[in-house]
């Protein structure tokens, strides 16, 4: 019921591409969320250039596609101080870096993570075990962590009261996998309440965290666009001006 609304809602006009982003209110929290339809959306990751040049900023992203229009792009998992990813990464079919399925320090290694896992027709959020498990087929994969949501269901070590408060991003996929729907914080946030936005708003079965404090978002249609410090790996949408 609640997710049929979101989708409503989304679909207020006819668009002139199939991305969509929205501002919503939930639980008091201010939120961006952005529709990503498969296979009608060109969704792609972006890392570096064929000189081994990373775009950083979306502005230079957008550089690099002067024939394409840059419809909507976020921060896509973390990635160390060089803006190496740093967990598995697979940009159009070629490995940057491997899966990573052990416990860590910091938000990244609190298990269970996940991989985001997408070609031109599907999207998935699988969990990292689950994930090496069955070796899917995806020509694009991001893993970060923790998870927000796996089957249906909060990580577990997140709680109502949590503490630990940041601008949050990550991305949720539809059962069906033909919808990914991306989601960025516009204050402050603690897990529990980010995850609760992926599960009991958007209604979605599994979905993964990004980042936080570092999360930013291209929104064409909103006419936004943010900057700061470079970033690693970015998700987006490129729109064809042919």
């Amino acid at each position: 019921m609640i997710r049929s609304f979101v989708f409503c809602l989304f679909a207020f006009a006819a668009p002139a591409f199939a991305t969509e982003c929205k501002d919503v209110t939930y639980t008091g929290n201010s939120y961006t969320i952005c529709e990503v339809d498969l296979p009608s959306d060109d969704l792609r990751l972006f890392h570096s250039d064929q000189n081994e040049q990373v775009y950083g900023h979306f502005a230079e992203l957008k550089r690099a596609f002067p024939d394409d229009e840059l419809v909507f792009a976020m921060n896509a998992g973390m990635y160390h101080d060089d803006r190496r990813p740093v967990g598995h990464y697979l940009e159009n079919g070629i490995q940057k870096m491997r899966v990573v399925p052990n416990a860590g320090p910091g938000n990244f290694g609190l298990l269970p993570n996940g991989v985001f896992c997408f070609g031109p027709d599907f999207a998935h959020v699988i969990e990292t075990l689950r994930f090496l498990d069955k070796k899917p087929d995806c020509p694009y994969a991001s893993q970060s962590g923790p998870m927000l949501v796996v089957d249906g269901e909060l990580h577990p070590k997140f709680l109502p009261d949590g503490t630990s408060k940041n601008i949050r991003n990550g991305v949720g996929t539809t059962a069906d996998g033909t919808t990914a729907i991306f989601a960025i914080s516009n204050n402050s946030v603690n897990f529990y309440d980010f995850g609760s936005l992926f599960r009991d708003y958007l209604n979605l079965p599994q979905a993964l965290y990004f980042d936080g404090r570092v999360s930013r978002l291209h929104a064409l249609d909103l006419n936004r666009s943010d900057g700061g410090v470079a970033m690693g790996p970015i998700v987006g949408v490129l729109k064809s001006d042919n």
